[in-house]
């Protein structure tokens, strides 16, 4: 991207943020643009156990959320898992596997937690020194849905404003903080069934508003919402007809202006941020969809990898259906279940569930290289972060594997922490936070 593409993407982003972004702030899933892409140029490349760790502080419970940071603040989410409660249990889902056939009553074997009692806790720490400087019981009792046995209930991320911090917890609601630790509001959504697996999408600012997309089981109450962020009030509500999604949508800027993409399997829809009104549609990914759309080149690119692997590159700005007309490129191959990929520079790079990379131009989908090995066998869960000129892909051991990037695969380096990771790194202000299983840790070059 050029530097004048470049400035005013991120003069757009600022605009849909609806608040200054001041320097190296990291104030939603995947950062700024929501990308996952850092313009710091002096970020830590290198780490260890022992080697350039700033700090490291204990996280009570579970959670895949991704710290954010505005200043010199981090934020978190966290869940605690509390005593067995009688008679609590999940909703009853239904499941239409065959489009031929009624739904069917379905019960996932890996999702567990709906008999019990949890408490989700909203955090603030210092960036400096990793100091807890509060800690809030945002929800404390029984949960509606249950959650797969290697999620948590705490894996949707917050988002800032630089005045509020807005934390996400499905069914449970959102609730809205001061930077001193104040509950402003709390607003419950609705009861969003997830097939038992609980609840991954988060929250997505646009000016004045908080955005969520809430699609449930098999799409008979599926909807995006938008709440007024200083009153938790809705300002608008949308109705879906997409089956259960754990996507975080994207604001894409068009003209003079965004629209909001959000994906599904059976549609991917094209909003008016503003109001919620459909502006366009096409033929969904027809897989579970998880992965957060990319932007960049004039398209937006969505993927998937669950049944089937696929990756859509759309050119937004059209009206209607317009499968036949706006689908730039497809690609069916090299997509993973859980982690998102990432576009830098000319290229997406798709990141397979045991970390094998290809490589795509990002303008006509041309494969420039596919099956990038890790130098050791990995699973991953945690979505690549990228900066100076290096794409960093976490795997669920704490590995951290740095990718050259360009068109040809080049394992740079492996750097590593001392525990399992399941969250998306968070470049910030010249460190780098690695939300661990059980702690955050900072890592720092020295000066």
């Amino acid at each position: 991207m050029s530097p004048l593409r470049h400035a005013v993407a991120v003069a757009l982003t600022t605009l849909s943020l609806g608040a200054t972004l001041s320097a190296g702030n990291w104030p939603q899933f995947r950062g700024p643009h929501g990308q996952g892409v850092s313009d710091e140029t002096a970020l830590p490349s290198t780490w260890g156990p022992a080697t350039n760790v700033a700090w490291k502080t204990a996280i009570e419970g579970l959670g895949h959320s991704s710290p954010i940071v505005w200043g010199n603040t981090v934020f978190l989410t966290t869940a605690v898992e509390g005593e067995t409660l009688p008679g609590a249990k999940p909703p009853v889902h239904m499941l239409q596997e065959d489009p031929n056939k009624p739904a069917e009553p379905f019960v996932h074997p890996d999702s567990l937690g709906a008999d019990k009692r949890h408490t989700y806790k909203v955090m603030a720490l210092a960036l400096d020194t990793g100091a807890i400087r509060w800690s809030k019981v945002a929800y404390d009792g029984p949960v509606y849905d249950g959650r797969h046995k290697r999620s948590s209930y705490a894996s949707p991320t917050p988002v800032t404003d630089g005045t509020r911090v807005y934390a996400y917890f499905g069914s449970e609601g959102i609730y809205a903080y001061d930077f001193d630790g104040k509950l402003l509001w709390k607003t419950e959504i609705g009861k969003i069934k997830t097939l038992g697996m609980g609840t991954a999408t988060s929250p997505v600012l646009y000016q004045n508003l908080v955005i969520l997309q809430a699609d449930e089981d098999n799409g008979d109450a599926s909807f995006i919402t938008a709440l007024d962020a200083k009153t938790g009030k809705t300002v608008w509500k949308t109705k879906r007809t997409t089956s259960v999604t754990w996507t975080t949508p994207a604001l894409v800027p068009v003209g003079k202006g965004f629209e909001l993409v959000a994906a599904g399997m059976e549609f991917i829809i094209g909003y008016d941020p503003a109001t919620g009104a459909e502006l366009w549609r096409t033929k969904g990914l027809e897989s579970n969809t998880i992965a957060t759309p990319l932007v960049g080149h004039g398209l937006v690119i969505v993927s998937a990898g669950y049944p089937t692997k696929k990756v859509l590159a759309i050119r937004p700005g059209g009206r209607g259906d317009v499968t036949a007309t706006h689908v730039a490129w497809t690609y069916e191959k090299g997509t993973s279940y859980i982690t998102s990929p990432i576009l830098y520079g000319d290229y997406v790079y798709l990141i397979s569930d045991a970390g094998l990379l290809t490589c795509l131009d990002a303008k006509t989908g041309a494969l420039k290289y596919e099956g990038g090995r890790p130098p050791v066998p990995a699973k991953f869960v945690a979505s690549p972060v990228a900066f100076g000129g290096n794409i960093y892909l976490t795997s669920q051991d704490g590995d951290t594997f740095v990718v050259k990037a360009g068109p040809v695969h080049e394992v740079v380096r492996t750097n590593e922490i001392d525990e399992p990771v399941y969250a998306s790194l968070a470049p910030t202000q010249g460190r780098l936070l690695i939300r661990g299983q059980g702690h955050l840790f900072c890592i720092k070059a020295p000066a």
